[in-house]
């Protein structure tokens, strides 16, 4: 086939290449804001994070709320803790105290999921509560779901 025996121009097939080209475009460039907007918030890449953060929220939550067993059950990662509360070393004695009268946060009456980092084995949350201006920062270990207290703080 030479230049002169080209075919005929289709028009409707230029379009659909047209409008392919576009829309891929379109969701590479949405792809790329979303997952970079999710890091630059705060919330992990494509905000990844955002399932541990309303773990934290429900845990938050339950302790505002009052319902210390609920939240000692989150903390634990088991539900089921009542079954079996001799397998651990933190009772919910102690737990109820921690979140109540024995701690910085005292009775939550407040909180704002702020931040999160995964790090190593974890992530790192950080807390807003009672309107401090003092973060409170968790620890959630993502290899059994378990909270504590982070060793580390988060600089934002």
């Amino acid at each position: 086939m030479t230049l002169l025996n080209a075919p005929e121009f289709n028009s409707r097939s230029e379009a659909r290449k047209t409008n392919l080209l576009i829309g891929s475009g379109v969701i590479i460039v949405l792809a790329a804001v979303i997952g970079v907007g999710g890091y630059i918030m705060g919330h992990g890449w494509f905000f990844s994070l955002l399932p541990v953060e309303h773990h934290i929220n429900v845990f938050l939550d339950a302790l505002q709320s009052k319902d210390y067993n609920k939240a000692y059950g989150m903390w634990m990662n088991d539900p089921d803790w009542q079954q079996h509360p001799q397998k651990y070393d933190y009772t919910i004695q102690r737990f109820t105290e921690d979140w109540t009268t024995a701690s910085d946060w005292g009775p939550i009456t407040s909180h704002k999921v702020d931040i999160s980092k995964r790090t190593g084995s974890g992530v790192i949350i950080a807390v807003k509560v009672n309107h401090s201006p003092k973060e409170l920062f968790l620890w959630y270990e993502k290899s059994n779901g378990t909270m504590t207290y982070s060793p580390y703080e988060l600089g934002h």
